[in-house]
């Protein structure tokens, strides 16, 4: 197991491209088991959660070549319906593959999925969605078991947006007989690219991006060639260590208009931020300022930026209230932020983070992907060393980070583990 070290201290400058969206990357290599001929993936991130959808891609018999940041995948004959626990234990993601599987095949089993332990995110709403579109549905000794002749097309109203919800019935209503609606649809960039590559591939999807999403059923999908769009959370991170730092750093290769809602709060927190058409340039000033935040979902702020937000107010002036309504469980960097001297109090969903004092490096530990995130982050402007362990939550979601950094002028490197934290 790796960990990385932190000398920080290091005025951040330079580009950084940015990589393809992990959680954009995942369901359309799902949605691969959707139909036969090539599918070519480019802007693929090389980051653990992408692998091991392509290992699980293969153990249903998918054949998948993944060379460097593009992947071509073939998916006319499958050897098996069943997600086993082993993978699908370790990322989340891993129950996209429960939509396409039963539209296309008629049945799949499907593990109840892990990954990060950022609170309650129950699949009951992908279950309730493919029972409205005629599925079977029973859930035995841990494992999902959904069998259709073939998917009906329904309304289906999801009580709360729900992301991969989204995309799983989505992907299912693709070949659903007649026409799905999906209202109150979550609306996120992610959402819009993979029913952009589903229609590529001959579905009939309108209103992706909307709360209101149109679905009519096709009885097959071809291959098709698809760029997955920037990944604005690493986006959005990069530019957060800039401001940590003050610094002056361009993001390349980024969607700013994915990113409106963190760039608003970087500017009310003092930053200069400039945008093209694919780049954000931020430059920061001496003075950082608190903002109160509340995450939300899209087009709200995300709560994928909250952590590392967390750790760029915990140096500004005054005192910033964050509030958490997505996940109620995503505090767990609060204590390893604590470590290294940030003034942070939890009351219930809210975090009270009362800045001005100075960060100094000490050993933590990351519990999450973005937790682990926020810890790099706060590393950078820290005095001294800060010793991240259990950076395999990192590598689940940013592709050569500590590379990057270093590009930008940030005193950091990998090591194996040499002591235990705590």
């Amino acid at each position: 197991m790796d960990e990385i070290l932190i000398n920080g201290g290091n005025r951040l400058a330079g580009e950084v491209r940015i990589s393809g969206a992990k959680n954009s990357a995942l369901p359309i290599l799902a949605s691969t088991i959707l139909g036969g001929g090539d599918c070519v993936i480019t802007n693929v991130p090389r980051v653990v959660d992408v692998l091991t959808m392509g290992k699980l891609l293969g153990i249903l018999g998918v054949n998948v070549l993944h060379e460097g940041n593009r992947a071509v995948i073939q998916a006319e004959v499958i050897a098996s319906t069943e997600a086993p626990y082993d993978l699908v234990k370790t990322m989340r993601a891993s129950v996209l593959v429960l939509g396409p599987l039963v539209a296309r095949w008629g049945e799949a089993k499907v593990s109840l999925p892990g990954g990060c332990a950022i609170g309650s995110r129950p699949v009951n709403l992908h279950l309730a969605g493919l029972e409205k579109l005629g599925a079977d549905i029973s859930i035995e000794h841990g494992y999902i078991t959904a069998k259709a002749k073939r998917l009906r097309g329904a309304r289906i109203y999801c009580d709360t947006p729900t992301v991969t919800g989204t995309e799983n019935l989505m992907m299912a209503a693709s070949l659903a007989e007649g026409v799905t609606m999906l209202e109150n649809a979550a609306k996120e960039p992610e959402i819009v690219d993979l029913a952009e590559f589903l229609v590529k591939r001959g579905a009939r999807i309108h209103g992706a991006g909307t709360d209101a999403i149109t679905i009519e059923g096709v009885r097959e999908l071809h291959g098709g060639d698809h760029e997955v769009i920037p990944d604005r959370i690493e986006a959005g991170t990069y530019l957060a260590a800039g401001a940590m730092t003050h610094g002056d750093v361009t993001t390349t290769h980024c969607r700013p208009t994915h990113l409106e809602a963190v760039l608003m709060k970087l500017r009310e927190a003092g930053a200069h931020v400039q945008e093209g058409k694919d780049w954000v340039c931020l430059t920061m000033p001496d003075k950082l300022r608190g903002t109160d935040m509340r995450t939300l979902p899209f087009p709200g702020f995300p709560t994928d930026m909250q952590a590392q937000m967390v750790a760029l107010m915990s140096l500004a002036e005054g005192t910033s209230v964050i509030t958490e309504t997505v996940f109620e469980s995503r505090f767990m960097h609060v204590e390893e932020l604590r470590r290294m001297g940030a003034d942070i109090r939890v009351e219930g969903n809210r975090l009270m983070v009362t800045g001005g004092k100075k960060l100094t490096g000490a050993p933590v530990m990351a519990s999450d992907l973005r937790a682990s995130a926020s810890l790099i982050v706060a590393g950078l402007a820290a005095e001294g060393v800060t010793q991240v362990q259990r950076v395999y939550h990192l590598d689940r979601g940013y592709e050569r980070i500590e590379e990057k950094l270093g590009a930008l002028g940030a005193d950091i490197r990998r090591r194996p583990t040499t002591m235990k934290v705590h």
